[in-house]
């Protein structure tokens, strides 16, 4: 079957698209009203593919699970006059560091946090030095005279 299959569809030129997984798409879409929340449900759900569309206006939240891509989500989000972002939040337990300056966000729901990529297995750039040799020197016994640096 295998073998013939694929013979016969060389033969008649067809070519099967490879299926894609069951995903989850998360969006933040600038929603007012009732309106503005059955707009974008009723656009997204228009998608070939989508299994379910959730709304959590309190969030500005867009859940949607489907056999989908998450650029053509976006791209239909987008199209509906709203202003569409993928969900940039974690929740707050996943992240090392939650209140460094780019990972804290006051406009996030509550009990998320921006996600910010650290480089450097998660250390945030603020705790990286760049020259050793200060520390060294911060606090010479040959040189009395010199101010402190820490002042």
């Amino acid at each position: 079957m295998g073998v013939e299959h694929y013979l016969i569809c060389i033969s008649h030129k067809r070519h099967y698209k490879k299926q894609l997984q069951l995903q989850t798409v998360e969006l933040k879409v600038a929603m007012d009203c009732d309106g503005c929340e059955l707009k974008v449900k009723k656009a997204l759900s228009s998608l070939r593919g989508v299994k379910s569309v959730k709304i959590n206006r309190k969030q500005l939240k867009v859940t949607v699970v489907g056999y989908v891509e998450a650029s053509k989500v976006l791209k239909k989000a987008k199209s509906t006059g709203k202003k569409a972002e993928i969900w940039p939040y974690l929740p707050y337990n996943l992240v090392s560091y939650p209140y460094i300056p780019p990972v804290y966000d006051k406009k996030a729901p509550p009990g998320y946090v921006r996600n910010a990529h650290l480089e450097d297995n998660n250390n945030p750039s603020f705790l990286k030095f760049d020259d050793p040799s200060n520390f060294v020197t911060m606090f010479s016994d040959d040189n009395t005279n010199a101010p402190c640096s820490i002042m």
